[in-house]
């Protein structure tokens, strides 16, 4: 196939279904008419020899051949507008939208940072939180409607990139009124005392050693060292009753009010619950793992000026959350 024959334009066609799966969308985003973008796509078909986009009813599904062709492609296109400065960003006055991919402790804790440095930054740039324990979280980066995704993972696809943004171990969290308030926490504790935890996905979803694996991508389940905890129980001859478990961190100061509870959470989750003065704070009485907290992205957008700029804002929020 000669270079000469392709027209750069039939790539950002190609680029914009393949993110959007639909003519319409596509064509919107690139100021053409759907039968414009339509008839480019034959162009293309043309060129490459193969369908690339096949129509069913959730949209323009591709074909194999273009699932291969996409990453390269795409990162090609987008270092070519890097290269000569067509997409110059400027954060003050962009009216671009992102989304990021994070859980509600992720959210309170580093997503509401971020907002506070965008509101001052960025004021017109519109910020749209999707929940990183959806199962297609992978597929969502892969196609280009995720920008972002916060959280613990335990493997990453080749084709991501990531950096760490914080390393924290486990907290307890108990009512100010918990009989072991006020007093160094005890292992046999962890026993007699009912347990309330995070869980965004158990065997059932498929999750192995708490993390969930698809795609390549594997994110974890359980927001606390769970193979930790049953060791040093199993040690001392007792076992932990798991009472409570919830999906989302949000209701635990409710769920806790007036019981017996003992909550196992993240060390920056934990410190942010207990500005409540009603909750006290505990180390673990035995000793649990660290995890660190990543943030990934697809390598198409390495070189993206706006997204570069996402990340340094990300980086930066965590500095203030490390502060705190």
């Amino acid at each position: 196939m000669a270079i000469g024959r392709i027209d750069l334009n039939l790539i950002r066609v190609f680029d914009a279904v393949f993110e959007d799966r639909n003519l319409l969308r596509a064509g919107r985003r690139l100021n053409l008419s759907s039968s414009a973008v339509s008839h480019a796509l034959t162009r293309l078909r043309q060129v490459v020899g193969d369908e690339l986009f096949v129509r069913t009813a959730t949209g323009m599904m591709p074909t194999a051949r273009a699932i291969a062709m996409a990453d390269d492609l795409r990162n090609s296109l987008h270092k070519i507008d890097a290269t000569l400065g067509v997409d110059a960003f400027y954060p003050a006055t962009s009216t671009r939208k992102f989304v990021v991919a994070a859980n509600d402790h992720l959210t309170a804790v580093i997503v509401a940072q971020l907002t506070r440095l965008m509101a001052v930054e960025a004021p017109d740039i519109d910020l749209v939180v999707r929940p990183s324990t959806r199962l297609d979280l992978a597929e969502q980066i892969d196609v280009g409607r995720i920008d972002m995704a916060l959280g613990i993972f335990q493997q990453i696809p080749a084709h991501f990139r990531s950096c760490a943004l914080m390393t924290e171990g486990d907290r307890i969290v108990m009512h100010k009124a918990h009989p072991a308030a006020g007093r160094t926490l005890r292992l046999n504790d962890m026993a007699i005392y009912p347990l309330l935890t995070v869980s965004v996905g158990g065997q059932e979803e498929g999750a192995v050693g708490g993390f969930i694996l698809e795609r390549g991508l594997a994110r974890q389940s359980e927001m606390f060292d769970r193979n930790a905890l049953q060791e040093a129980l199993t040690a001392i001859n007792e076992v932990p009753r798991y009472q409570t478990t919830v999906p989302h961190s949000l209701a635990i100061p409710a769920l806790m009010t007036g019981t017996d509870l003992l909550s196992i959470l993240p060390d920056s989750l934990a410190r942010h619950l207990v500005v409540d003065e009603d909750f006290v704070l505990a180390i673990p009485p035995y000793q649990a793992a660290s995890s660190t907290f990543r943030g990934i992205w697809h390598s198409r957008n390495d070189y993206d000026p706006a997204h570069l700029w996402l990340r340094q804002l990300v980086l930066r929020a965590v500095d203030k959350v490390k502060e705190e």
